[in-house]
C-alpha cells in the first residue's frame, strides 16, 4: 500500500488540478500495474455481453396446425401423445360419429341420384334427336340433371371437409396429421364426447423458431433487419426478421422478432432465454458495468488514449447509457477499436477526485 500511495502522490503532482471532463491522466507503467488496471478493445468479445435482453421462444404461426373434430362424436382412439413426432397423413385419432355416417349416407344417395339423372338426360337427348319428345321436356331433364350433380358435389365437399372417406358406410373416422412435426398439446381424452371443431391436438414444425424480444426503444431504433441475434452463453444465433413499430405503454419496450434455424432443436417453445443484440458499428459499444463511474450526474468511462512502456494516458469520457442487462451495459460515445479500462477503475477515480481538490 505504501508503494501505491507513493505512486498516487507522484501522479497528483504531475496532473494539473482540473475537473473530470477534458482531463487526461498520465501514468507510468509501474503505476498501471500497481493499480491493477486492465483494458479491453471496444467491439471485441471481451468488452462485455452486448445488451442481454429477455426473449421468449415461439413457433412461427404458419408452422402450427390444430387437429380438431370435424363432426360431433366419441374419441375412440388416440394414437399419439405430447412430444411425439408425426408425419403428414399419419393417423393420430379415431372418432366414432353418427354424424359422419349421415354424411356418408347423404353423399351416396346424392351420387346415385345424380347418376340416374345423367342416364335420363342421355335417353331424352336421344329421343329428342329422333323427334319423339318436345324440346321443353329435354330442357327440364337437363335442369334436373344439373341440380342433382350440384347436390352430389356439395355432399362430396362436405365429406372432404369432415375427413370422411367417401364410397362406404361405417367404420371410425380417422383424423390425420396435416404436416410433419411434433405434438405440442393434447386437448382431448380417450372416451370423451366432443362437438364439431373441438381441438384434439396441436402440432407444429419446430424449425425454424422465433425469438420475441422486448427491447428498449433506443436499442430497437439502432437495429436493422438481418442483424445477428445470439443467445447468451450459447453458440445458437439467429437473424432479426421484424422490428415492431409500436411501443408497449407499460414497459416502454419495442417487440423485435428473430428467426433461429441452426440450433433450433436445442430450444423449446415457451422457453424464456436471454439474447445478445449485436451493437451497430460506430459509437455504441457494450462494456462491463464495472467499467463505468458516475460523477455529478454524468457517467464516465476511462478511455486509453496512449500506451507504451514509457507511459499511459487515460481520458475520462462522458458516455450515455443506451441499455443495460446483467453485468453489461451498452453505451453511446465509445468507438470501435478504442481501448477502455475495465479494472482498476476505483484507482483512476480516486486519482481524479484527488486532483480536483
Amino acid at each position: 500500500m505504501a508503494i501505491l500511495h507513493r505512486l498516487l502522490a507522484i501522479t497528483f503532482c504531475t496532473v494539473a488540478p482540473l475537473g473530470w471532463a477534458g482531463e487526461t491522466l498520465q501514468l507510468q507503467a509501474a503505476q498501471v500495474k500497481a493499480l491493477g488496471i486492465e483494458t479491453v478493445v471496444a467491439g471485441s468479445p471481451r468488452s462485455g455481453r452486448n445488451g442481454a435482453l429477455p426473449a421468449r421462444v415461439l413457433v412461427p404461426t404458419e408452422q402450427m396446425r390444430v387437429v380438431s373434430a370435424p363432426v360431433a362424436g366419441l374419441v375412440e382412439m388416440l394414437a399419439v401423445a405430447p412430444g411425439s413426432t408425426v408425419k403428414r397423413g399419419q393417423v393420430v385419432a379415431h372418432l366414432a360419429s353418427p354424424q359422419a355416417l349421415e354424411l356418408q349416407r347423404d353423399a351416396l344417395q346424392s351420387g346415385s341420384a345424380a347418376a340416374l339423372q345423367q342416364q335420363n338426360l342421355k335417353r331424352d337427348e336421344q329421343l329428342f334427336a329422333e323427334g319423339l319428345i318436345a324440346e321443353s321436356r329435354l330442357q327440364a331433364t337437363r335442369s334436373a340433371a344439373a341440380q342433382a350433380e350440384a347436390q352430389a358435389s356439395e355432399r362430396r365437399q362436405g365429406l372432404a371437409l369432415a375427413g370422411v372417406a367417401a364410397g362406404k358406410l361405417g367404420g371410425p373416422l380417422a383424423l390425420t396429421s396435416p404436416l410433419d412435426g411434433v405434438v405440442l398439446e393434447q386437448s382431448a381424452q380417450l372416451g370423451q364426447r366432443v362437438e364439431a371443431s373441438t381441438p384434439l391436438y396441436r402440432i407444429a414444425r419446430l424449425s425454424p423458431l422465433w425469438l420475441e424480444i422486448q427491447a428498449p426503444l433506443e436499442v430497437a431504433a439502432a437495429q436493422k433487419l438481418g442483424a445477428t441475434v445470439k443467445l447468451a452463453d450459447s453458440p445458437i444465433s439467429g437473424k432479426l426478421i421484424a422490428i415492431g413499430r409500436a411501443v408497449d405503454a407499460a414497459s416502454q419496450t419495442v417487440l423485435l422478432r428473430a428467426a433461429v434455424s441452426t440450433g433450433a432443436d436445442k430450444l423449446y417453445p415457451g422457453q424464456v432465454v436471454e439474447v445478445e443484440m449485436s451493437t451497430p458499428a460506430g459509437e455504441q459499444q457494450s462494456l462491463p458495468t464495472a467499467a463505468l463511474v458516475r460523477d455529478q450526474g454524468k457517467t464516465f468511462a476511462f478511455v486509453q488514449t496512449a500506451g507504451s512502456d514509457q507511459g499511459y494516458s487515460f481520458e475520462p469520457r462522458v458516455v450515455r447509457i443506451v441499455s443495460q442487462g446483467g453485468d453489461s451495459v451498452v453505451v453511446d460515445g465509445i468507438a470501435v477499436g478504442e481501448r477502455v479500462a475495465v479494472k482498476g477503475i476505483s484507482g483512476l477515480k480516486a486519482m481524479l477526485t484527488g486532483v480536483g481538490k
